[in-house]
């Protein structure tokens, strides 16, 4: 007994549909991978009676279900309702992948038999035939359509998988383009990068001088006129040359899109020579000259003011150039289109490739592309990676042979007599049968009669049956050994002279239907060749490559040729009264089997006449006897009807109805006089307009002209909007955490819209209460800047001496970086799940590469660390990429995270000691509990401090993570390791070994309730652990000075640990310096600031005493009134009354 064997299988997709169905397997065959859908029906009938006889034999139960998906064509027994499912009786028939099944075909004399033919094995050129009975045939069509429709989803899926598996094992490099040369050779010698770069400075001096040149001399740019700088330097580099060639406009390359190019055109002598190596060359140095200066070279350098930096992509079969700035391919070449691969000699570090590029008139001319890389190790590796890349792809073109046949082929043969005889009747097809028999040798011949005469068939039909599977069993024989004559005519002659060999005296009948049947061929392809010079005259092609619907048997080969490539086509089916005889057929080996059947309303006037003539010719026999439809008239009887029975009403539709057959109208010659009668009745003779209206009408064409400008600017930005909507939406593509309420979304828009809010300081207690109630998630990276702002407003010293240097987003982007490759790597790591960043080298992968890159460029000390990746990749779903940038460097320098990245790691390790000495004074129980089982905090947290919490846990607790980050600094990722390690303590208590506890802090931690996360958020507002991390972070400094000073080491090692140490120290005391600096510059500003109230107070006491002395001299001045007064109402009694009445 043979042992039995369960194989696992992955589960099927929620979307994948699988149907199954009750039939009856009638039997199967194995065939040749070269049978074709003639033969199929003879295949079926074979199968049925080797049916019939094993049934009689010994009655076998054939019932089976068919389960149909597109993951699997799955055969099985079917026990039926009474008997059990049993895995050890119930094996599968058969499984299949659905893009197997080649052909399919429904017999229309029983049709509730319908066939498959499966391709097995295409290296043992094996195929096999299963035939199906249905209980019901009407549910034929449907299994037939479900079989069809789950190979198109298997294909659709397997070519996504390949080009996804093609993205992501691509290399990518970051280079810098220098420009492109167009050169006369396809093979160029090793110094023309060195050649080329020259070219490139000698022209980007003189432009720089032309330029500097017209800005000094202001009359220069008024001398020049209409005469471009282009012009001018194609007069400096180009003594002679005709003006004509001059004038015209140098051709752009289409695969450039965005980039500005400077170019002249030189003509130099003829004379060159021509390489025959791929990479390097034979050439000798004195030769540069002779390649470069032959024909018309093109120097086109990169304009030093745009982003030249490029990814450059090496593929499995194409190299790519991507802009990281548009976001777009700037150049796209297949390894076909690359002749030559070369490095630089005096400049190491460049390398370009000389590829075939179309020109506008029609030709090709050959370009060479020059990339600068960042040092010689790089230029090495990628020359290494192209030469890998193009031998295994040379492997791969020459492991896909397609399948070879020729006209002499057995199987060809076959093909062609199976097609012959379709829709014949039994007579008719015994007859032809016995042809052919005549062409066999008369071991051959006699061998199939006996055959035939020992079954002894009932009738004709069955007759013919066993003399067409007995011809197939001989040409699969003659096949395996058969050789593929090369062309078509040799094969032709000696497929001739072999049957004209192998002819028996007694064929001379079968020689006289030869001759015939070619004189017949001839005649018509002399017909074809008259009506083939108007189609020529159109640009038509003389032999058409598309499928013709009555091919004759010179044409049988051509059609079986193409349905043996990769994409098979079968030949088109024949007309309805053969498919009567012999049933319908479906073909699924393309994409294009249901449209073969073509209208004979979209046939050519030549193929309809092909065809009327033909069917007279080679089928009228056989047309007798098989009822047809109704055939249309051909376009030359159309006009022979037209002609013979005149009809009214030339310029009616009706005229035209008989050229509905032709597609569209003929048409009209312009020397034909127009009828003055239209459709509609008489037409009237247009007038001529005025001058006047022809303005008006000019002027309402601009109008109308400069309404549309306008509405197509609207459409843009409307659209500009509509996609920056869209990108925003697939940006903040996460479950928030804390919903944010109307009534705090309004409080942070009011503080975001204040007028001067960067100049402003807002109260600490109210931003903390507003960010503890929640951060509207699309306003949360302008809330990050607000906050950004506002710590700046709040420590305007800054906290780091090593503050960045003042360098332009625009112009970092613009440079190499040495830690491109690590960046590159960690891109498809980044937030992989996520739909922004998901698709290989998308916009957010760019976006993701530019912040990276240009941080790298900004601080050399930190470079790249692991783990950056994702905090400028949430700082980047937020907001713009430059804001994003500027954000990075806010938490770096500012925040002091660049600390933690260095490459010494120090700082992390200081981290890892704070946290196992919070976690021993709040959680004793837990701390006692990892120790015991020695778990570090490096084992879990390393990540958290790293990735702040964005490479484990959600999107929507991380982004709340970072507004506490923004509010209270680093601290905040020590808090929230606490409270979560704390809340999760009884859990974690419960697992007893190493690798449950890791494995639950990392991977079931993370994904916490949303309940549980919005309470660890509260926590960490609640706490506050500074004053412990400082004295930690002291402690930990002694510990390591006394483990020095007690450990008992050898010299070298105490050398070594001391000299750690000193360099330690060292980063210590720096770091020291810088707060001492710190503050110091507090304390002079502290010190200004009381210089300043100081000033301000003398002079408010000078002020105050200026008053006081301006009020003492008012009221003396008040007093000597009241005197002079009390004297003047002393004088007179009748004014000091009316005085005190006043008063009074």
């Amino acid at each position: 007994m043979e042992p039995i064997t369960f194989t696992a299988k992955k589960y099927a997709f929620p979307s994948e549909i699988s149907v199954d169905f009750s039939l009856q397997l009638v039997g199967s065959l194995p065939v040749h991978t070269l049978t074709t859908m003639p033969m199929l029906p003879w295949v079926v009938a074979e199968v049925r009676r080797l049916s019939t006889q094993s049934s009689k034999k010994e009655p076998v139960i054939n019932q089976i279900r068919l389960c149909v998906s597109p993951s699997c064509l799955k055969c099985e027994p079917d026990p039926g309702k009474s008997q059990q499912w049993d895995p050890l009786i119930c094996s599968s028939i058969f499984e299949y992948k659905p893009q197997q099944v080649h052909k399919l075909i429904h017999n229309s004399h029983d049709p509730s038999y319908f066939a498959c033919l499966i391709k097995e094995n295409a290296a043992s050129q094996q195929s096999i035939c299963y035939v199906f009975k249905a209980d019901d045939q009407t549910k034929v069509p449907e299994i037939i359509s479900s079989i069809r429709q789950a190979g198109k989803i298997a294909r659709q899926e397997e070519f996504h998988s390949q080009s996804e598996f093609d993205d992501t094992f691509a290399k990518k490099f970051e280079v810098l383009f220098c420009g492109r040369v167009t050169v006369a050779h396809k093979k160029a010698p090793p110094a023309l990068i060195d050649e080329c770069i020259e070219k490139f400075n000698h022209v980007s001096c003189s432009r720089k001088a032309e330029l500097d040149l017209l800005s000094q001399d202001s009359e220069a740019l008024n001398t020049l006129g209409g005469f471009s700088l282009t012009d001018k330097f194609r007069s400096v580099f180009q003594p002679g040359g005709n003006v004509e060639q001059d004038r015209k406009p140098i051709r752009k390359s289409f695969s450039q899109p965005g980039l500005r190019s400077l170019a002249f055109r030189k003509e130099f002598q003829d004379a060159g020579h021509r390489s025959s190596s791929f990479f390097g060359g034979s050439f000798e140095e004195n030769d540069i000259q002779s390649h470069l200066i032959s024909g018309h070279n093109i120097v086109q350098p990169t304009d030093i003011e745009e982003n030249r930096t490029m990814l450059f992509t090496i593929g499995q079969s194409e190299v790519y150039l991507i802009s990281p700035d548009t976001k777009k391919i700037a150049l796209e070449k297949n390894f076909k289109e690359i002749s030559f691969c070369s490095q630089g000699i005096r400049h190491v570090d460049h390398f370009g490739f000389i590829c075939r590029e179309s020109s506008e008139n029609g030709g090709f001319h050959f370009v060479c592309y020059v990339f600068q890389c960042t040092n010689e190790a790089l230029v090495d590796e990628i020359m290494m990676t192209l030469k890998q890349a193009f031998t295994v792809a040379a492997v791969q073109q020459t492991s896909r042979v397609p399948v070879q046949q020729c006209e002499g082929c057995p199987m060809q043969c076959l093909h062609k007599l199976c097609e012959r005889i379709e829709g014949m009747s039994s007579s008719k097809t015994k007859l032809e049968l016995q042809k052919h028999l005549t062409t066999l040798n008369n071991q051959e011949q006699a061998a199939i009669f006996e055959e035939v005469q020992k079954i002894r068939p009932r009738n004709e039909q069955k007759e013919n049956e066993l003399v067409i599977s007995f011809l197939r069993c001989l040409y699969e024989e003659k096949q395996k050994d058969h050789i593929h004559i090369g062309e078509g005519k040799q094969a032709s002659q000696i497929s001739a002279e072999t049957i004209r060999n192998e002819l028996p005296t007694s064929a001379t009948r079968f020689r006289l239907d030869m001759l015939k049947s070619k004189a017949k061929r001839s005649l018509t392809e002399s017909l074809e060749s008259i009506l083939s010079r108007g189609s020529k005259s159109r640009g038509l092609p003389e032999h058409s490559g598309g499928v013709d619907l009555d091919s004759s048997m010179s044409s049988t080969l051509s059609n079986t040729s193409k349905e043996l490539s990769v994409c098979e086509r079968e030949t088109p089916p024949l007309p309805e009264g053969s498919f009567r005889h012999l049933g319908s057929s479906v073909d699924l080996s393309s994409d294009s089997e249901s449209h073969l059947t073509e209208d004979p309303a979209q046939l050519s006037p030549r193929q309809e006449f092909r065809r009327d003539f033909e069917s007279k010719t080679h089928h009228h026999d056989s047309y007798s006897e098989s009822p047809l439809k109704t055939r249309r008239h051909s376009w030359r009887q159309q006009i022979f009807l037209r002609v013979a029975t005149p009809q009214k009403g030339c310029d009616s539709p009706s005229r035209y109805e008989d050229y509905s057959e032709l597609g569209d109208l003929p048409p009209r010659s312009p020397l034909e006089p127009v009828c003055e009668d239209g459709p509609f009745g008489p037409v009237t003779e247009e007038k001529k307009r005025t001058s006047r209206e022809l303005r008006e009408l000019w002027k309402k064409a601009i109008l109308q002209q400069i309404l549309l400008l306008r509405m197509e600017k609207e459409n843009q930005k409307l659209q500009a909007s509509e996609n920056d909507l869209l990108n925003k939406r697939l940006k903040l593509d996460y479950e928030e955490i804390t919903p944010c309420l109307k009534d705090v979304t309004s409080v942070w828009e009011k503080m975001l819209s204040t007028p001067g809010r960067s100049k402003i300081k807002f109260d600490m207690e109210k931003m903390h209460s507003a960010v503890g109630q929640g951060v509207p998630r699309h306003h949360r990276g302008e809330i990050w800047k607000f906050l950004a702002e506002q710590y700046h407003l709040k420590h305007q010293f800054p906290s780091s001496k090593q503050q960045p240097k003042d360098i332009p987003y625009k112009e970092l982007l613009k440079q190499l970086t040495s830690h491109q490759h690590s960046i590159l790597i960690d891109l498809g790591r980044t937030f992989p799940t996520h739909p922004y960043f998901s698709a290989q080298l998308g916009a957010g992968q760019l976006s993701l590469y530019n912040i990276l890159k240009a941080y790298s460029l900004l601080d050399q000390e930190v470079g790249y660390c692991q783990g950056l990746s994702f905090v400028a990749g949430v700082l980047l779903l937020h907001m713009s990429e430059e804001d994003a940038f500027k954000m990075l460097k806010f938490l770096m320098f500012d925040m002091g995270l660049r600390k933690q990245y260095r490459p010494d790691m120090i700082i992390l390790q200081i981290q890892m000691y704070q946290l196992s000495r919070l976690l021993h004074d709040y959680h004793r129980d837990l701390y006692s509990h990892l120790e015991e089982h020695e778990i570090g905090p490096s084992l879990y947290a390393a990540p958290w401090f790293l990735t702040m919490f964005a490479s484990q846990f959600p999107l929507g607790f991380v982004a709340r993570v970072f507004d506490m980050i923004f509010l209270q600094g680093s601290e905040v990722i020590f808090k929230v390791a606490l409270s979560l390690l704390g809340s999760h303590k009884p859990l974690i208590l419960q697992h007893e070994n190493l690798e449950t506890i890791v494995d639950f802090i990392k991977n079931t931690l993370p994904n916490l309730g949303l309940v549980q996360m919005e309470k660890t958020i509260n926590q960490v507002f609640e706490m506050d652990i500074s004053k412990q991390l400082q004295a930690y972070e002291v402690e930990y400094h002694v510990l390591q000075d006394e483990l020095i000073d007690s450990s008992p080491l050898s010299d070298n090692q105490r050398m070594d640990k001391l000299e750690k140490t000193n360099s330690s120290l060292r980063k210590q005391n720096l770091d020291l310096l810088e707060e001492l600096q710190v503050a110091n510059g507090k304390i002079q500003s502290l010190e200004a600031t009381i210089e300043i109230l100081m000033a301000n107070e003398n002079k408010l006491k000078q002020t105050a005493l200026a008053l006081e002395l301006e009020r003492s001299a008012l009221l003396q001045t008040v007093e000597e009134l009241r005197k002079k007064a009390a004297e003047l109402g002393n004088g007179d009694p009748s004014l000091a009354k009316p005085e005190l009445t006043e008063d009074n």
